[in-house]
């Protein structure tokens, strides 16, 4: 199972940037999706899900600003990060909570984090 993150950065306050989380050893489709973030010195939280039918939940912190989305076909999830300030500059991570095919059991899987660093 691979998780590859990619798109973080450095940006300025007030600017966007594009997370992407390409997913493979998984069946995506039936799979809940997230992105998580750890800033230095706190825990790791949860900045926005979305579930394997699309249903969408967003931290409070960043409602408004953020969304996410996923690609079925290209096994994807993204998230577009706008107005971005100094209190989202953290490694973002890519996280998958996978039934098997059975619906059996399911696995909790984690990409290798990806930093976003806002600072003018």
């Amino acid at each position: 199972v691979q998780l590859q993150a990619s798109g973080g950065g450095l940006v300025q306050p007030g600017e966007s940037l594009r997370l992407s989380c390409a997913a493979s050893g998984i069946i995506f489709s039936i799979s809940d999706m997230a992105w998580y973030r750890q800033a230095p010195g706190k825990q790791r939280e949860l900045v926005a899900s979305i579930s394997s039918g699309s249903g969408t939940k967003y931290a409070d912190s960043v409602k408004g600003r953020f969304a996410i989305s996923r690609d079925n076909a290209k096994n994807t999830v993204n998230l577009q990060m706008n107005s971005l300030n100094a209190e989202d500059t953290a490694v973002y991570y890519c996280y998958a909570h996978s039934p098997d095919k059975w619906y059996s059991t399911a696995y909790d899987y984690w990409g290798q984090g990806t930093q976003v660093t806002v600072s003018s």
